[in-house]
């Protein structure tokens, strides 16, 4: 394997990565967390996408999860996983949302379909809730149902991404829409597999972006109001996500044609926004509402 501090992307360079936008405003220390966090979980992400066979994802995979292990220690080979373990302690991040994160990628490795939801779910918490989770215990939190939050932010960021990506993931052959679904509305893996866009397909989507709004609107309702000036960072990437989502329903679920993407600058401004909204006093909030029509 290649030397890990030699691969990893720098953050702070990655201006097309919804992260960097996100975490942008967090104080230096968070940041820095919070950027070896990322780098970490693109990495983990990475041995399963970019490994040229199986064989070699499973024992890179293994690998991986032996030198995160001997980081607890200090002793991994990897500088970026020992810096990762100092993390992990520093801020009293549980060990088991890093396993279940690794748990998320064999999946991919083993499963190419989701019989039901309900799998997919699974799946969506271990590919994304856990990184939430982790973030979670950076950011710190007053509230224990803010894990919640982080849970169901999760799920819905995973949706969406699943939502984007259905034509790149069919080229790998995976689907990740559940079978259940397909079914549902009469529209067939063939069909999926080969880009085909038609009335199905439109009324399929219209269903599973309508259960992202969901687990949007579940991550809203569990974020107490003390704990949203700590998650502001979060909240931007669910923002950016949440306009994603937004961009699929414009384009009328055409996801075949194009890659459905939101701009820098706009992703910049949403972060900006909350950052300011998190900073302004609640009275301030509260004389604006105050100056606004009923």
């Amino acid at each position: 394997m290649q030397a890990a501090h030699t691969i990893f992307p720098d953050i702070a360079l990655n201006r097309q990565s919804n992260f960097y936008y996100s975490f942008l405003m967090l104080p230096k220390l968070k940041r820095e967390a919070i950027e070896t966090i990322y780098a970490f979980c693109r990495y983990t992400d990475d041995i399963v996408d970019e490994s040229p066979s199986e064989r070699e994802k499973y024992a890179r995979l293994r690998l991986w999860t032996r030198e995160m292990e001997l980081s607890l220690k200090g002793e991994s080979r990897y500088p970026i996983l020992n810096k990762l373990s100092t993390i992990i302690q520093r801020f009293h991040i549980p060990l088991n949302h890093f396993y279940d994160l690794i748990k998320g990628m064999e999946m991919d490795l083993t499963k190419k379909r989701y019989r039901t939801f309900e799998d997919l779910k699974q799946y969506c918490y271990r590919a994304a809730s856990t990184v939430g989770l982790i973030c979670a215990e950076v950011f710190g939190y007053k509230n224990e149902e803010t894990k919640q939050y982080a849970i169901n932010l999760g799920i819905a960021l995973q949706l969406t991404n699943i939502l984007r990506d259905l034509k790149n993931d069919a080229k790998r052959g995976r689907i990740y829409l559940p079978l259940e679904d397909l079914r549902r509305f009469r529209y067939s893996e063939e069909e999926l597999l080969s880009g085909t866009y038609n009335e199905r397909f439109v009324q399929l989507m219209k269903f599973e972006c309508e259960r992202a709004h969901e687990f949007f609107r579940r991550a809203k309702s569990c974020l107490a109001e003390e704990d949203k000036p700590l998650f502001t960072a979060a909240r931007t990437m669910g923002n950016i996500y949440y306009l994603l989502l937004r961009r699929i329903e414009k384009a009328n679920y055409d996801v075949f044609s194009r890659r459905i993407r939101l701009s820098p600058p706009l992703k910049l401004l949403v972060a900006m926004i909350l950052s300011l909204r998190s900073k302004a006093p609640r009275n301030f909030h509260r004389y604006i509402r105050a100056q606004l029509p009923a």
